[in-house]
């Protein structure tokens, strides 16, 4: 129209009808005009276009499928490897576990020998669960018969922890003096074997620590294996050496490939470059007492795989694409840092990309068929499209007209309701009968005002049970907080302090100064599993419980054992707790205490650069019902720090995921040793502070800080 104002004066129901009539009669005369001028292009096209298309297709999947081989690989050699890594950590705690405890037999003095000593010549009745004894070259028995009777009494730790961890083929024991005490009982090391001239031997006692061997060929004839072992005590030339053999076909199958699908393998190397796992290694023709060498990756001369290998041993992750066997693969690897090994999967990349060359066949067999289908086609849409023509414009322009005056009817009423709910009249519903989508419109618009009505209703509800709800948190804390000392106790030549920063409202870690005798304390830190009212509530309990088994008896050991019994018997909700528990006895400057799996306290000595760790063997509390917890005595001295904590001091992370560590608590400590314990204590909260800046504290903080003046 040439004059706007006439266009405004028409009603909604005529501009629906011209603008539908127009928009209809454009639509044909474009469709028609571009389908006479393009029919005779558009075979020739869809083809070309096809083919192109089905190209880009399997060029995009092909790479698509490398990509996310990668990634996927990346994510599963992480995944396999941090599996690989629970399971060597598991061995490492279990042979740290035997050294322990055969350190403390050893150190104990000789008694004659309750059990019956089976020598390899000599069959039990029952050798899956006895032990035997083997002699080096030299060594008789009168010799060392003390030496053995102190042998025996580690069967009762060698054969729990054998029949537990079935990946373990055996366990033993080599002495200074010549003895093999090895568990389950075997006749198949040979005469001339002599335990201190083993690999395994003389590096646990180089090293000091826990140390896993190379692989080599089991004198006892069962194949390719590696040795976890570690000298028990301090190594002063008659120290035992405890050790524990896996063999390659268990880290092959049972550890580094449980993840792994049939069209790869992994295989794992140390920090040098050595293989030490994959499969196909065998022992060939090699016999025990001869060296057995694995090929070393970083001189292969496949550059690209040496290359991976030093990214390997520098304990990287990643993904590379190498030429192995006349083929490529994918080298997807990740660090195993309980062992300082590295895990790798090779797949080949014709598997990964398979699937791409699969639908190239197909489409192109699809294009072929598609060609002809078109042909055909366009024949008959050439000769239906005048008369669709025709038959469409009729049809468009009855709809338009029947559909303007449908739609112009429940407008006005639609706008009145919407009027009205904008006024507050929540009550107000709109009336329409129609049957098509206004008529639901209407429901809707209706519904919503209901809806609207009762949410408004909910919210005042809501508010008010929250608000009920967070004074009911606040009134909880506050019964928790009053269940912690108001302060510590004043001890002559003591500084004692402490503190507790839930992670949330409520928590589950807690502390105690319970008064067992007279210049006698204990004191008490522990950790709930869990976190919230269920832990607090188990707080409270196990809190109880230890004092009152602690006031009872005031020997460390027994008492917590009397706590453990009781905890277990009224925890109902597999709920654990973790406990330090100390006697200090201000008279005669000792500590006396247990460990129930905590983390173990930082004692500082006076002068001393190293911290002492204040171990002792045993578990958490509320496990089972009766636990074996093993006492210490320390001495302290004037100018002694010890700190006592909960993991959520070492395990506060900040946003790059990193924990603050008991490398950065070591440092504070010694930074601040010569001050006051309040300082001590308050400098370690400010460092845990300051590392996590604003990310959440996502566990429970305690603090105990004892200094000697």
């Amino acid at each position: 129209m040439n004059n706007p104002r006439a266009w405004q004066r028409l009603t909604v129901k005529a501009k629906i009808l011209l603008v539908f009539l127009s928009i209809s009669m454009a639509a044909l005369g474009i469709v028609g005009f571009a389908a006479f001028s393009t029919m005779s292009d558009m075979g020739t096209y869809a083809l070309t276009s096809s083919g192109q298309l089905g190209t880009r297709a399997v060029s995009d999947s092909t790479t698509a499928l490398e990509a996310n081989a990668e990634s996927s690989l990346l994510r599963l050699a992480m995944d396999q490897a941090d599996i690989s890594n629970v399971i060597f950590e598991q061995v490492n705690s279990e042979m740290e576990t035997l050294a322990g405890y055969a350190s403390t037999v050893h150190q104990r003095p000789g008694s004659p020998a309750t059990r019956v000593l089976y020598s390899q010549s000599e069959r039990p009745p029952d050798p899956k669960n006895t032990s035997n004894y083997f002699l080096a070259p030299g060594v008789t028995r009168e010799s060392v018969a003390d030496e053995l009777s102190a042998l025996s009494e580690t069967d009762d730790l060698l054969l729990p922890l054998v029949a537990s961890d079935t990946r373990l083929t055996q366990a033993y024991i080599g002495t200074g003096s010549g003895i093999l005490w090895n568990h389950p009982w075997d006749n198949g090391i040979p005469a001339s074997y002599d335990p201190r001239l083993r690999d395994w031997f003389i590096s646990a006692r180089e090293h000091g620590h826990l140390v896993w061997s190379d692989p080599y060929v089991d004198a006892g004839g069962k194949g390719l294996m590696v040795t976890c072992s570690r000298v028990a005590g301090m190594d002063d030339g008659k120290a035992w050496v405890v050790g524990a053999d896996v063999t390659l076909d268990t880290i092959n199958t049972q550890i580094i490939n449980t993840q792994v699908s049939d069209r790869g393998y992994a295989l794992l190397i140390d920090s040098r470059g050595n293989v030490i796992s994959r499969p196909g290694i065998a022992a060939t023709d090699r016999k025990w007492d001869e060296s057995f060498t694995t090929e070393n990756l970083l001189t292969s001369n496949n550059e690209a795989l040496s290359a991976v290998a030093r990214d390997m041993v520098a304990g990287k992750s990643g993904t590379a694409r190498v030429p192995l066997g006349g083929e490529e693969k994918y080298i997807a690897y990740a660090p195993l840092k309980s062992v300082n090994w590295s895990l790798a999967i090779v797949m080949p990349v014709d598997d990964i990309i398979a699937p791409a060359k699969e639908t190239r066949a197909r489409i192109v067999n699809a294009t072929g068929e598609t060609g002809t289908h078109l042909d055909q086609q366009m024949n008959a849409a050439r000769n239906l499209f005048f008369v669709l023509f025709v038959i469409l414009f009729i049809i468009v322009t009855i709809l338009s007209i029947l559909f303007a005056q449908i739609i112009t009817r429940p407008v006005e009423e639609l706008r009145r309701g919407a009027e009205a709910i904008g006024a507050g009249d929540l009550d107000h519903r709109v009336q329409i009968e129609t049957g098509d989508e206004f008529e639901d419109l209407a429901h809707s618009f209706n519904t919503m005002a209901v809806n609207l009505k009762n949410n408004m209703d909910e919210l005042q509800r809501t508010t008010a049970e929250k608000e009920r709800f967070a004074k009911e948190l606040e009134i909880a804390k506050g019964i928790q907080q009053s269940f912690l000392p108001d302060c510590a106790p004043e001890i002559a030549g003591i500084e004692l302090v402490a503190k507790n920063v839930p992670a949330l409202e409520v928590g589950g870690d807690f502390y105690d100064f319970i008064p067992v005798a007279k210049d006698r304390w204990g004191l008490v830190i522990a950790d709930v599993s869990g976190k919230g009212v269920p832990a607090a509530l188990f707080m409270a309990l196990s809190r109880t419980l230890i004092r009152a088994s602690t006031l009872v008896n005031a020997d460390p050991a027994l008492s917590i054992a009397h706590a453990n019994r009781m905890i277990y018997e009224d925890s109902k909700s597999s709920m654990f707790v973790t406990l330090f528990y100390a006697v200090l006895d201000a008279r005669a400057m000792t500590l006396d205490y247990v460990n129930a799996g905590h983390n173990p306290p930082l004692l500082l000595k006076d002068g001393a650069l190293a911290v002492r760790l204040l171990k002792a063997k045993g578990i958490a509390l509320g496990v089972i019902d009766e636990v074996d917890l093993q006492s210490v005595k320390v001495d302290l001295k004037p100018g002694d720090v010890l700190v006592l904590y909960t993991d959520g001091v070492t395990e506060a992370i900040n946003n790059n995921d990193e924990e603050f560590g008991e490398e950065r608590l070591f440092q504070v400590i010694s930074a601040n040793r010569n001050r006051p314990a309040q300082e001590i204590m308050d400098q370690i909260l400010a460092a845990i502070t300051a590392h996590a800046g604003d990310h959440l504290q996502y566990d429970d903080i305690t603090i105990m800080v004892l200094r000697a003046v």
